[in-house]
């Protein structure tokens, strides 16, 4: 058996049971692993269907463009419906989403415009409102607007609702959704509460969203919206595909358990997942006491970990958040096995004949360079002796006229791994500012010393 074209593989994804990772959370949790759908998210299911609806309904016609503000993943299952289709298009992001996801979009062809994420959707620099302005520009286009298109919800009531509900025997008593568009909790939630309305819909957020007041209290709370780094899931509006009467909860996850649980969903289950997956299993954690051990929960796991490599995936990108406290060894931890010495530098008005003394007296290679008590440069013996050779009388010359590019600065929180990678021919130390906002170096000498100390 085969398949036409590469849509014909979008669903059917395996239900796993995870084992360790909520070894103390009463009940049997079982992930929906749609990474396994070929654009490898859930996303693929409503893109499809949302194309699938507007070919009917005459708004998509032959040899369009498609135009869609996307975190994404929807643009993956856009992109790749369009290339089987025959289809153009033009996503507009953010610039809080993976770098991966942006080169993934334009790997299938995509055209992809970059926008600021903190400014308010109706900002016409948003990437909702661009998006708009496109959609009236370019001829014979179409715009999905998957937050506000009800073929999203439908997808999931057609799909995602019915494959659970066979794959546990009917037998799921707990949804587990990050809400985003809305569209997987509230499709797939429908159906499971008309097979049975004791089945509980957890919707999870995240703080500077603003879905858990509005469902607690029915207020729209500007005041709770501000930026935040967790992706895929939480808005600053209330998209129409938000069924908030199907939902029974939402639970805020932070940025830093979001972040922390989507690693640990890989080293501890050997599921390879996303943000939105890492919120959803903290979620969890946070409402594990109100299940029961004869509980069946379905968590769904969005999206592919692919896509977070430079992010969650990545120790520097986590320590400079102050998400990962010295597991390795940082530039805070390297300074604090260093013996204090007064950092030495000279003012670049100096001349090179003093820079020549300083250097020998100090029994030292490379010094900082100054300007107005900030670092500007830095000056090597290598680059003296070979300016020198050059022009003899460069001597009584300011430092100025042959320093080169300053030593690199980090943040306390940088590992030594990164540090080491920027020390090398070029550059024989970094810079780093201390708590006090003093500013210190660290050598190749520094690290050797803090790992054997």
């Amino acid at each position: 058996m085969w398949y036409n074209n590469i849509l014909e593989t979008i669903g059917n994804t395996p239900l796993v049971k995870l084992n360790t990772i909520t070894k103390n959370v009463p009940g049997t949790i079982l992930a929906k692993i749609e990474t396994t759908n070929p654009g490898n998210s859930i996303k693929d299911r409503m893109a499809i269907k949302m194309i699938e609806d507007a070919e009917k309904s005459g708004k998509l016609k032959p040899g369009g463009t498609i135009i869609e503000g996307t975190s994404g993943n929807t643009g993956m299952g856009l992109a790749m419906a369009a290339i089987v289709k025959g289809y153009k298009c033009i996503f507009t992001t953010t610039d809080k989403q993976s770098k991966e996801k942006v080169d993934a979009l334009r790997a299938f062809g995509a055209e992809v415009i970059v926008c600021p994420t903190n400014v308010e959707p109706e900002d016409p620099r948003s990437y909702y409102s661009v998006s708009s302005r496109l959609e009236r520009e370019v001829p014979n286009s179409w715009k999905p607007n998957q937050y506000d298109n009800l073929a999203n919800s439908q997808a999931h009531y057609e799909q995602t609702g019915p494959e659970i509900w066979e794959q546990t025997e009917g037998k799921i008593t707990h949804l587990v959704v990050g809400v985003g568009t809305g569209g997987t909790i509230s499709g797939t939630g429908k159906y499971l509460k008309e097979k049975n309305p004791n089945i509980k819909i957890w919707g999870i957020d995240t703080y500077g969203s603003v879905f858990k007041k509005y469902k607690e209290t029915g207020i729209f709370d500007k005041d709770e919206i501000y930026p935040y780094i967790t992706e895929g899931i939480g808005e600053d509006f209330l998209p129409a595909n938000v069924n908030f009467d199907v939902i029974d909860l939402f639970e805020k996850v932070t940025d830093k358990d979001a972040a922390l649980m989507t690693r640990d969903i890989a080293r501890k289950e050997g599921i390879f997942v996303g943000n939105s997956a890492g919120a959803a299993i903290g979620g969890l954690i946070q409402l594990k006491d109100q299940l029961k051990p004869e509980d069946i929960v379905v968590v769904i796991f969005h999206d592919h970990g692919s896509r977070y490599m430079g992010k969650m995936y990545n120790e520097d990108w986590l320590r400079e958040r102050g998400f990962l406290q010295d597991e390795k060894l940082t530039a805070k931890s390297i300074l604090a096995k260093k013996e204090a010495t007064e950092i030495v530098t000279l003012d670049a008005t100096k001349s090179v004949l003093e820079a020549i003394n300083t250097i020998k007296s100090m029994n030292i290679s490379q010094i900082p360079v100054t300007q107005q008590g900030m670092i500007v440069g830095k000056i090597a013996e290598s680059e003296i002796l070979s300016a020198l050779l050059e022009n003899p009388g460069l001597k009584s010359a300011q430092i100025s006229e042959i320093m080169t590019a300053t030593f690199p600065f980090v943040d306390l929180n940088t590992s030594i791994d990164k540090i080491s990678s920027l020390i090398n021919r070029e550059n024989s130390a970094v810079l780093v500012e201390d708590e006090s906002g003093k500013i210190e170096i660290i050598t190749q000498y520094d690290i050797i010393n803090a790992i054997s100390g």
